[in-house]
């Protein structure tokens, strides 16, 4: 970066220029990009293994295949995504599954996001031995989550079969659901072990970890499963080896290659945690409400005359927004530690002018998918059905789902903003808003009081979407940087010490 650029502090000074603008905007990609390509790889190695799970069970039979997708979709979304798939029929089992589960991480990204504010800003402040203690709170405060959510997995059968689902697949189900929790426990220590790293800028190793993770699962798959012909049993032993390993090997990572954040543990992860659970609690709300939001439109439509047809080629639609929010899962976290560090380093400018390049390129990204999409609108529903019907009903979604990639690709971007600044108990209300106050109901009403079907429930949800959109560009173009830096210093004094934050203040 040119050196005239940046003022005394490290600041970017006010752009003034076309040239300025360019110079900025390339810098700003280059960071972004480095943060968000791994841990968009790093999500889609996660994606994988459950899907290798899924496939494995599929060649034992259709039963099994549906029991693990529903309690796989349990684990995944707050126990709300079994009600999902309860409203498949078998053969739309790996459709649904695959919107599913690339949100498989909701409980995770809802309740550590926490972790991922204060060790951004801490890490921008320069209190990098801080990082090591917010993570070990987080890590007890996601094994606390991990026991209140035990019941949910422990009576999983009952419950599939209180929302309809047949008794021999829910037992199958709840079976397997049993046998997987020692995973859901593996989560809690995954996830906080991510955002330590990715606050660090250190998310190559998780790449390489998750690559090596997803190998390694496809052989135990095949050992377990096929070699040993343990059956779902099977699949379950290598769910719950691949996910420890991959927890283990990234906390082994941070004991031996990251000295100066990692420290030892301390007694002192027990202190201040009531104002972490709050945070955590804001974040949670937060991304929960949009999962199942999105997720609530495959509920509803099951209730639609002829509802597999409908289903089918919902589920089709969502699987390539899936594959797209993958990538935007990526976006989010990038943005979220540039704007975390950024503020912690008390730069205001660096910190807005990286939510423009982002949002600018995010939205980029969103028009090219949409266009793709319209240009293929005829076929792309070939690669997973040959049925006509079912194509001709997907090619008459095509308008929805660009529409839906366009705005799904600012909308994440600015998510991660939120909980770079720790804006999420806003975006939390926000969302509740305009998704369950304005979006849902226009939705329904659209879908069902209308008979607009499938098009008008969709439509209705997106005008949610977009509001909640609109809303937040309008909080962002609202806000004061200098006063979020001011803010990120206060909530790294009060939990990080107020001698740590006054040698960063002398240091900018």
């Amino acid at each position: 970066m040119d050196a005239p650029l940046l003022d005394g502090g490290g600041d970017y000074l006010p752009v003034k220029s076309l040239s300025e603008a360019r110079t900025i905007f390339w810098a700003e990609s280059l960071k972004m990009w480095k943060i968000a390509a791994p841990v968009a790889f790093t999500i889609i190695c996660q994606y994988g293994t459950n899907s290798f799970t899924s496939i494995f069970v599929g060649h034992i039979g259709d039963i099994e295949l549906s029991a693990v997708t529903i309690s796989l979709s349990v684990i995944g979304t707050f126990s709300f995504g079994f009600m999902v798939d309860s409203l498949f029929d078998v053969h739309c089992n790996i459709d649904g599954l695959m919107m599913i589960l690339v949100f498989g991480v909701t409980r995770q990204l809802g309740m550590g996001s926490a972790l991922e504010t204060l060790c951004g800003q801490a890490f921008g402040a320069g209190q990098v031995d801080m990082l090591g203690l917010y993570m070990q709170r987080s890590w007890i405060i996601l094994l606390v989550t991990s026991v209140a959510l035990l019941p949910i997995y422990i009576f999983a059968a009952p419950i599939l079969e209180l929302f309809g689902q047949e008794h021999e697949i829910s037992e199958m189900a709840g079976k397997f659901t049993i046998q997987v929790i020692p995973q859901l426990f593996s989560l809690a220590i995954n996830f906080p072990t991510q955002k330590f790293l990715q606050a660090q800028c250190k998310v190559g190793a998780l790449a390489w970890i998750g690559f090596v993770g997803l190998v390694l699962h496809v052989g135990l798959l095949w050992g377990f499963v096929t070699w040993l012909g343990m059956g779902v049993d099977g699949a379950a032993v290598a769910y719950n080896i691949t996910s420890w390993g991959i927890a283990l090997a990234q906390v082994g990572y941070v004991m031996c290659c990251c000295k100066d954040g990692w420290v030892g543990f301390s007694s002192a992860a027990f202190s201040d945690i009531w104002p972490f659970v709050q945070l955590s609690l804001s974040s949670a709300v937060m991304l929960c409400l949009e999962i199942w939001y999105m997720m609530s439109i495959i509920i509803l439509t099951g209730h639609l005359d002829n509802a597999v047809v409908a289903v089918g080629s919902l589920s089709i639609c969502m699987n390539f927004n899936g594959w797209e929010a993958m990538l935007f899962i990526g976006i989010n976290a990038a943005i979220s530690v540039r704007v975390s560090n950024e503020l912690g380093l008390g730069h205001p400018r660096a910190a807005k002018y990286s939510v423009y390049v982002t949002v600018f390129q995010s939205l980029l990204i969103g028009l090219l998918c949409m266009v793709v999409i319209m240009m293929t609108k005829s076929y792309f529903a070939i690669i997973f059905t040959s049925s006509k019907k079912l194509q001709e009903a997907t090619s008459g979604l095509a308008y929805l789902l660009g529409a839906t990639m366009v705005l799904n690709s600012v909308q994440p971007v600015i998510s991660g903003v939120a909980v770079g600044g720790g804006w999420q108990a806003l975006v939390a209300y926000i969302n509740l808003g305009s998704y369950y106050i304005f979006g849902l109901p226009l939705g329904f009403f659209l879908g069902y009081s209308m008979k607009l079907g499938v098009e008008g429930l969709w439509g209705g949800m997106i005008c949610g979407t977009a509001l909640q959109t609109l809303l937040l560009l309008l909080v962002l173009y609202k806000t004061n940087w200098n006063k979020e830096v001011e803010q990120t210093w206060e909530r790294v004094r009060r939990w990080g010490g107020k001698e740590n934050v006054d040698r960063a203040e002398d240091r900018i």
